[in-house]
């Protein structure tokens, strides 16, 4: 059965075969750490962990690489603004290092909530700064950049193949927003930051000696240098956003293959944005959703995870909360007919129902299709030992508990005072005191699911 994927590079599916079979490099951008991740943001990560596990089932070893952006991301995408790290640390009145912390932890326990996979390497950003240098040194080098008074930038006019992932409309908008925040010093508009300097009398709390004085590496070359160092020059698979395609992704590719003279990454695989009241959900917006947002109004993540499935992740996809509740609905049923299986013996004539779901799957991770297979597996007249079967190797990708029994409220008197304070907490509207609450429990080994007859926590 042959792996057909989308890339972006080439704007076509393509046949995939690794560069080590069956090994498959893959890279994946993290989150910045300034904030919580909103549900737009996790359609993602679903994405990507729904190619980790298909890759699995289909026999490859993916060895997948994920960086936490702790520094670098300018609340501008034209190397202008203060450092997002910063911004954050300034709104809580805490340092940037707590901020970063607060967050990834925040980030991996959303994680878990969803069943996403963890990566095989997790990489901070300011835990490889010398990496960064190493690479900025390496194409300043080979005469890529030139020095300005904020900092050093990559000149892209030497640099032929750049914006060759980006479409004529990426381009244009890039130059369109461009001229808005034009740094005047800046050869060409598309040129971007790989290191900045910090500014004299600066109170920054992320900065770093370098050669060519005290600064902060810009936020592409993070990924670039993290990416090289745990995959290689040349690597497989490189994921992310559609957002990314213009310039976070443009940027890595340039700064990559200028530096090392060979092709980057071989596929680019993007998943497209989620829409709440026809626009991008972002956090720029004030009104973004977080995942606790959802557990608050009774909702499990795994209604969200099972919501992203009813979308081709190269399709934008609604969100609304009616629409939830329709996901939720159908999670529930496909786990109520689970459960009725969980006592038959497995049989493996179910051959038919794997082979179209691996298919679907192999045809671009065509998620509606693989859960079509699925609702005809279970209406069919297979015997509930081939059904259960087949659900179980379904399972393998679609991480939705499907054979869990509904959950009780702990036993554990530690975790049951946690709650009441959580509880308390979210009744004087206190909600980062309700999530570090939330957190300590799943510390302990428990998730919490909201509902209306109040919290519960699930032993994990």
């Amino acid at each position: 059965m042959v792996l057909r994927l989308y890339n972006s590079l080439s704007r076509a599916k393509e046949d995939f075969a690794p560069l080590c079979a069956p090994q498959v490099g893959l890279y994946t951008c993290g989150p910045t750490v300034y904030n919580y991740q909103h549900v737009g943001n996790y359609r993602t990560y679903i994405f990507e962990d729904v190619l980790v596990r298909s890759l699995k089932l289909l026999g490859y070893a993916p060895n997948r690489v994920m960086n936490i952006t702790d520094v670098g991301h300018l609340t501008s995408q034209g190397d202008e603004g203060e450092d997002k790290m910063e911004v954050g640390a300034a709104r809580e009145g805490k340092t940037a290092w707590e901020i970063a912390q607060f967050y990834t932890d925040a980030f991996l326990a959303d994680c878990r909530a969803l069943n996403l996979l963890a990566p095989d390497t997790l990489c901070r950003a300011t835990d490889h700064i010398q990496e960064q240098i190493a690479l900025v040194r390496c194409l300043e080098a080979k005469g890529f950049v030139y020095k300005i008074s904020d900092g050093l930038y990559f000149d892209t006019a030497k640099f032929p193949d750049y914006g060759k992932l980006m479409t004529r409309g990426h381009l244009e908008g890039l130059k369109s927003g461009a001229r808005v925040e034009a740094n005047a010093e800046k050869k060409h508009i598309t040129d971007f930051a790989l290191w900045k300097f910090s500014p004299a009398g600066s109170k920054r709390q992320m900065e770093w000696n370098s050669p060519w004085g005290k600064g902060f590496p810009g936020w592409h070359i993070e990924c670039s240098a993290m990416a090289m160092r745990f995959l290689g020059e040349t690597f497989d698979i490189h994921c992310g956003g559609i957002d990314h395609v213009p310039v976070h992704h443009t940027n890595e590719i340039a700064q990559s293959e200028g530096a090392t003279g060979r092709p980057f990454a071989r596929f680019w695989m993007h998943s497209e944005f989620l829409l709440m009241n026809q626009a991008k959900m972002a956090k720029s917006s004030g009104g973004f959703i977080k995942l606790s947002d959802l557990k608050d109004k009774g909702f499990s993540p795994l209604d969200y995870r099972y919501h992203c499935f009813t979308a081709h992740y190269r399709k934008q996809l609604d969100f609304t909360w009616e629409t939830l509740e329709g996901s939720k609905t159908s999670r529930r049923r496909l786990r109520d007919a689970a459960l009725a299986l969980a006592g038959e013996p497995s049989q493996l004539n179910c051959a038919e129902y794997s082979s179209r779901f691996k298919e679907a799957l192999s045809d671009d991770l065509n998620m509606p299709a693989a859960m079509a297979v699925v609702w005809d597996a279970l209406k069919s007249d297979l015997p509930g030992g081939a059904k259960k079967a087949f659900l179980e190797e379904a399972e393998a990708v679609l991480a939705l508990d499907l054979f869990k029994k509904d959950i009780e409220k702990t036993a554990d008197p530690k975790v049951a005072k946690l709650l009441v304070a959580r509880d308390d907490a979210r009744k004087r509207k206190d909600f980062p005191q309700a999530d570090r609450i939330r957190q300590e429990i799943e510390a302990a080994g428990y998730s919490v699911e909201d509902g209306k007859d109040g919290a519960k926590a699930i032993k994990k």
